[in-house]
This record gives C-alpha cells, sequence and structure tokens, in this order.
C-alpha cells in the first residue's frame, strides 16, 4: 500500500480509501469511478464485464466484443439494429450481389434442379409419391416392386443387387448360398 493511505483508483489514479474500496481483477477502485467505460452505469459483481483494463456492463461488452449478427440480440426475440458505431465499431464493408455462373453437370446439382427419376419407369417421382430404396427413388406405388415376383416392397423385405430390387424370398433362391442345408423354408432340406 503506497503512501498517503490506500490504493490507486484504476479509472481516476486518485488515492481510494478502505470505506469507499471497490476491488476487481485485482484492481482498486471507488465507488464512484466503478461505471461502465461506454454507458456509465454503475457496475456490481453481477453486471461486470472485463476486457483487458477496461470495464464495461454487459451489455456494452456484448455490443463491442460479442458475436454479430442475426440471432445475437440482447434477449429473447429480439433484434438489435445497433451497429455499434457509438462503441467504435467499425461495420464490415458487404460485396454486391453476383449472381453464379456455375455450370456443374453433376448428378446432385441436376437433382436440385427437378426431380428423381424413378429406375423402373423412368418417370419424374414427387415428393408424396418416393420411396427410397437400393440408392435410388422409386414410385411407392407401382413400381417398388420385386423385380421378379411383382410383390410388393418395404424397407424391411427389401434386398438389391445390381441397382434392382427384389424381395427377400427371390434373393435367396436366384443370388443367396446354394448347396445341401440351404433350403426353401425352416426345417426343409434340399437334395437336388
Amino acid at each position: 500500500m503506497p503512501l498517503g493511505g490506500g490504493n490507486k483508483c484504476g479509472c481516476c489514479q486518485k488515492t481510494v480509501y478502505f470505506a469507499e474500496e471497490v476491488q476487481c481483477d485485482g484492481r482498486s477502485f471507488h465507488k464512484s469511478c466503478f461505471l461502465c467505460m461506454v454507458c456509465r452505469k454503475n457496475l456490481d459483481s453481477t453486471t461486470i464485464a472485463v476486457h483487458m483494463d477496461e470495464i464495461y456492463c454487459k451489455a456494452c461488452y456484448g455490443k463491442k466484443y460479442g458475436p454479430k449478427g442475426y440471432g445475437f440480440g440482447q434477449g429473447a426475440g429480439t433484434l438489435s439494429m445497433d451497429g455499434g458505431e457509438s462503441l467504435g465499431i467499425q461495420p464490415a464493408a458487404t460485396a454486391p450481389h453476383q449472381p453464379t455462373t456455375n455450370t456443374n453437370t453433376s448428378k446432385l446439382a441436376q437433382k436440385f434442379g427437378g426431380s428423381d427419376k424413378c429406375p423402373r419407369c423412368g418417370k419424374a417421382v414427387y415428393a408424396a409419391e418416393k420411396v427410397i430404396g437400393a440408392g435410388s427413388a422409386w414410385h411407392k406405388n407401382g413400381c417398388f416392386r420385386c423385380a421378379l415376383c411383382g410383390k410388393g416392397l418395404e424397407s424391411t423385405t427389401l434386398a438389391d443387387k445390381d441397382g434392382e430390387i427384389y424381395c427377400k424370398a427371390c434373393y435367396a433362391k436366384n443370388f443367396g448360398p446354394k448347396g445341401f442345408g440351404y433350403g426353401q423354408g425352416a426345417g426343409a432340406l434340399a437334395h437336388t
């Protein structure tokens, strides 16, 4: 403690006596000097935000150093149009809008331009009638059927091979393992 009876105030640099001392971040302040550097509101332990050697209320600190942009208002449902010029913040210059000249012919880019094509009938598949199977979009009625027996399929009864869809029974018969012990149902043995 220096001569004169107290520490120096972090704001006015005058002596701070014990009865009027407020401590923050290892520094002493007069109660009357413990104010936000921007709006000059009185601060306390619940409303202070410190940046370097500067003290702010939480609202001014958020405006000056907090995240910027849509959704970072001062409370639920607010959008502040204050750009922070009073705090010394320079607004970022925005570039003029330029339309894209992307000539990408990838499959993904083509999908965003229109609807998917059904692999069975080749016609457009719209959201109301779309079923995904074997990595493609199919018409739910008429096309999402076993390629061999014509049975209607669901995601749990589907098996695919080379982009074509089958029911599990037809898939097992045509593409499953062959030989002794691989019969047609439970407990069946096929001698062929």
